[in-house]
């Protein structure tokens, strides 16, 4: 599957209503920031491997979006930011450096 990029709050729904049947990955992302420029890059890398429902939020540009994750997830808003999302709840997620192929990888296998 290709990232889809959440530009709504609405488009949230989407990610809450897949991680219903299967774990779901969702990654925030700065795009004035090198860090979260790098941490994207990997994050398409694994996207690109894998068959993972997957989305991205700017959290500048779709501020609301960014938010409302923090919101309904408990987690404290970082950029970057990755998350696991299973039945409308981050059962996992990373920030910075500890987002990578691998730690996705691993991640997901054990949600």
């Amino acid at each position: 599957m290709a990232l889809k990029e959440l530009l709504e709050i609405d488009d949230l729904q989407e990610v809450y209503a897949t991680s219903k049947e299967r774990p779901v990955l969702l990654f925030k992302q700065s795009t004035t920031c090198p860090i979260s420029a790098s941490a994207f890059h990997a994050y398409q890398q694994f996207v690109e491997r894998a068959n993972e429902d997957a989305y991205f939020v700017k959290v500048r540009e779709t501020r609301p979006v960014s938010n409302q994750i923090e919101a309904d997830l408990g987690v404290q808003h970082q950029s970057p930011q990755i998350f696991i999302v299973k039945n409308k709840a981050a059962v996992w997620n990373a920030s910075h450096h500890d987002i990578t192929v691998n730690s996705i990888t691993e991640a997901l296998e054990e949600a």
